[in-house]
């Protein structure tokens, strides 16, 4: 059976407040596109996959794979270079990440970005080796809400889905831990308010607020539901 308890971390809005960024750089290749992005669009779709998008909301549905892909990779190097200028860490991130690993749980990030993303993030929060899994959109076919990205985080981890608590800042991200079967903390970070994080189990405006103790106590509720 497996019973170590854990904790995945969406990356964007979670890891980084990284809102800015990537409706920046969304603009950027739409405009490039001819097309306009606006922060309604944005807001919708945030937590599914740049593939997705590419194609459901650029219009490039019937669009070589190769197109997508070029298209993809432009919009994530202006993410990596926005980034990389004045890195968004959230507030109180190292201190949790520290706090959760000290209290024994495993730690996992699942992220519908690319790798690179991923990779950046981790070496800028210099805490790579206190993760043991990463899934990354590159990982899976279908981004959140599909359970996919938490699920392979889990198996990787070897944590049962029942034993682990996601913390993330979108509705689909949201919707993805819960059907999941895990247990969904919402964190009400830039361009997010607390009721559009109403499914989950708890909401916090900020890292700062969450510890082990009370994602302890949010996984043995949720137990409880679901039992």
């Amino acid at each position: 059976m497996q019973t170590a308890k854990a904790v995945i971390f969406d990356m964007d809005g979670v890891l980084i407040d990284s809102y800015h960024a990537h409706f920046e750089s969304w603009r950027i290749v739409a405009a490039e596109e001819g097309i306009d992005f606006s922060r309604d669009v944005f807001d919708r779709t945030f937590g599914r996959t740049s593939r997705e998008i590419i194609q459901d909301v650029l219009g490039h549905r019937a669009a070589p794979p190769e197109r997508v892909a070029s298209l993809d990779a432009r919009k994530e190097a202006a993410y990596r270079e926005i980034i990389s200028r004045d890195f968004p860490a959230m507030p109180g991130v190292g201190e949790l990440i520290d706090a959760l690993a000290s209290a024994g749980f495993k730690l996992a990030i699942g992220s519908s970005g690319p790798p690179e993303n991923v990779a950046l993030v981790l070496s800028r929060l210099q805490r790579e080796r206190l993760f043991s899994a990463v899934v990354s959109g590159a990982d899976v076919v279908r981004g959140k809400p599909d359970p996919a990205i938490f699920l392979l985080a889990a198996q990787r981890m070897g944590a049962a889905p029942e034993r682990c608590a996601v913390i993330e800042d979108a509705p689909l991200g949201i919707a993805a831990a819960r059907a999941a079967g895990m247990a969904a903390i919402g964190l009400a970070s830039t361009g997010r308010r607390r009721e559009q994080l109403a499914a989950a189990d708890a909401v916090f405006d900020s890292l700062i607020e969450i510890t082990p103790e009370i994602i302890e106590r949010i996984l043995s509720a949720t137990a409880q539901r679901n039992n």
